[in-house]
């Protein structure tokens, strides 16, 4: 395998570049990148986004965690899933890159604190971790018929500068789903060493297997965080709203709750329509979330099937979420096959290096696009691959 990788800026750069000559060509791709529900064909009922228009919306009543409408909505939502949680303990954002940034800076002092963050993943970390000034430290996922948890290697790159574990539950892109096992692991570690676990679990609601359904839960001992939000839950990403759970034993939420106040009342960032409109537009949008779930689940088995005829390629397990992991023969680099496929084949996908896979070679692909659009790019990404 190819063990020696340029810089994954520059490679970026270069694909980058060549989806801008193609699309200026008048080329159409076939994006199996995409990761917007709104973009796809999915049925959205056209009424979805009519509470945002409730007259309370008029009257702003800003409150550090969101109104308490709203955040009781959240965690009626969470019921839905199995775990309880106080509205108290609920901290609205407009995003979870938003709530990524307010626990950085909660947890962190800048220029010096580092988080831990797994690797593959996808790329966004860096970015935000550089924009509050906090240090990333990889630790590693490993696959072995599935993705697990590299324990060992917490212990290893722990720094005692470390504040947090970021764990993705489902990951984006592997699909693996944190284990009851492995996330009190995690709780334990960040328990022993006094740092807080949070836990992103956006895609928990696209379960591709009968474990992934049921969400792993345990009484942290640690200051835990989950995050979620409706661009994902309810396929909602234009109307902003993402939220904070706190969980952990009662003195460390009371201290967290009383500084994320402060923080939160320097930003007050959550709409007031989107508050108003939370508990109605989370009722709504399960239909879209089964609708999301469908073609996920369809796109997934349409590329199984095909990659049945291709014995050099392996469809890794997913577990949940709207990406599959695609692991190719390494006769060249990632970034050949992915211009190859680009220039030729007029299909556009992720490299495995885009999300810091360890070796060659891997592609990824979304399970949102429309069937056929789907089924026809993997064809011609299956066929090049092959070649």
């Amino acid at each position: 395998m190819f063990s020696e990788r340029v810089p994954r800026s520059l490679e970026t750069n270069r694909i980058t570049q060549a989806v801008g000559r193609a699309r200026e060509a008048g080329h159409p791709l076939i994006d199996l990148t995409t990761t917007n529900p709104t973009t796809v064909g999915i049925d959205y009922p056209a009424d979805i986004l009519q509470p945002l228009a409730d007259p309370a919306a008029k009257v702003y009543r800003p409150q550090p965690f969101g109104l308490f409408e709203a955040r009781a909505a959240v965690a009626r939502d969470y019921e839905r899933k199995g775990l309880r949680i106080d509205p108290n303990r609920i901290v609205l954002t407009a995003s979870t890159s938003e709530a990524y940034s307010l626990l950085f800076k909660l947890l962190c002092a800048p220029a010096g604190d580092a988080v831990m963050v797994p690797v593959p993943s996808y790329p966004l970390f860096e970015h935000l971790t550089m924009l509050d000034g906090v240090e990333p430290t990889a630790y590693r996922l490993d696959y072995h018929g599935r993705w697990v948890l590299v324990a060992d290697d917490l212990y290893r790159c722990w720094r005692t500068t470390t504040r947090a574990v970021l764990a993705v539950s489902p990951n984006n892109p592997t699909g693996s789903v944190l284990t009851a096992e492995e996330l009190g692991a995690l709780c334990s570690l960040c328990s022993e060493r006094g740092a807080a676990l949070i836990v992103d679990e956006v895609f928990a609601d696209y379960p591709l297997t009968v474990a992934a359904s049921q969400a792993a839960d345990v009484e942290p001992r640690c200051l835990m965080f989950r995050l979620g939000g409706l661009s994902k839950s309810a396929g909602l990403p234009q109307v902003k709203l993402g939220w904070i759970a706190v969980d952990g034993p009662d003195r460390l939420v009371a201290d967290a709750l009383q500084r994320l106040e402060v923080i939160g009342d320097a930003y007050l960032s959550v709409s007031t329509p989107v508050q108003v409109a939370a508990s109605a537009l989370i009722d709504r949008g399960a239909a879209v979330r089964e609708r999301i779930q469908a073609r996920i689940a369809a796109n997934d088995a349409a590329l199984r099937s095909a990659a049945r005829a291709h014995p050099s390629v392996d469809v890794l397990p997913t577990e949940a979420g709207w990406s599959s992991v695609i692991r190719v023969p390494a006769t060249r680099t990632e970034e050949t096959l992915v211009l190859d496929l680009l220039e030729q084949d007029h299909v556009l996908v992720h490299p495995g290096f885009f999300f810091d896979f360890p070796c060659e070679a891997f592609v990824v692909v979304s399970l949102l696009p429309q069937p056929d659009e789907f089924r026809e790019g993997v064809r011609r990404l299956l066929g090049r691959a092959d070649v």
